[in-house]
């Protein structure tokens, strides 16, 4: 059985910092894992931001309920999932995710959650654990699945070597100059035939 793991933002729905950055105009939230690898270091950043313009969860999350799904985004998870099993990984927070995740149809994600106070204001970020994208990758290897996985940052790229087969979607020229060997495309009907061959691959 094949099972199709995909990153979430800049793939499937916006990055949702930077469309905070420029809804608020702070133009340091606009880093993401395709500019800052290590993910601590990032959002240890976004928080001390936040914390000095006094933004909190709540007015993050009015700005994702403007938010919708990249186009095609929708239609290419409808395709994915009558050829292969599915589940996201994410580097986002289930509590950012919610009402994209409804308007792509409710696949399965896996990602981090946030706490904070009685105020709204984020106090700290809770990992599900470490590397998790290579993780699950590794745990569904151990139930017999064959992996082929998608995303487009540097915290991606330990879970696409992970898996039977890892393709880079919309990457910036910097990740894709670094990581050679996965194949790179940038659009949906180019990632759905990447899936197909990367399919007769795993099972050849």
């Amino acid at each position: 059985m094949e099972l199709a793991c995909l990153d979430l933002e800049g793939v499937l729905i916006p990055e949702i910092w930077i469309a905070f950055a420029e809804k608020t105009g702070i133009e340091a939230l606009k880093a993401t894992t395709r500019d800052i690898p290590d993910y601590d270091v990032l959002m240890k950043q976004r928080l001390a931001i936040l914390d000095e313009h006094g933004y909190g969860l709540p007015d993050i999350q009015a700005v994702i309920e403007t938010l919708d799904p990249l186009p095609g985004a929708r239609e290419f998870l409808d395709w994915l999932r009558e050829r292969f099993q599915l589940v996201i990984l994410s580097d986002t927070f289930y509590e950012f995710a919610m009402p994209l995740m409804r308007k792509l149809g409710m696949p399965t994600l896996f990602c981090h959650r946030l706490e904070t106070d009685e105020k709204g204001r984020v106090v700290n970020y809770v990992l599900r654990q470490q590397d998790p994208k290579r993780a699950s990758v590794k745990a569904f290897h151990s139930l017999n699945y064959r992996v082929i996985a998608a995303g487009d940052s540097y915290n991606d790229t330990t879970m696409l070597a992970e898996a039977d087969a890892g393709i880079l979607f919309h990457a910036p020229e910097n990740v894709i100059r670094e990581f050679p060997q996965f194949p790179a495309v940038h659009t949906y009907e180019d990632l759905k035939a990447e899936f197909i061959k990367a399919s007769q691959l795993v099972n050849a």
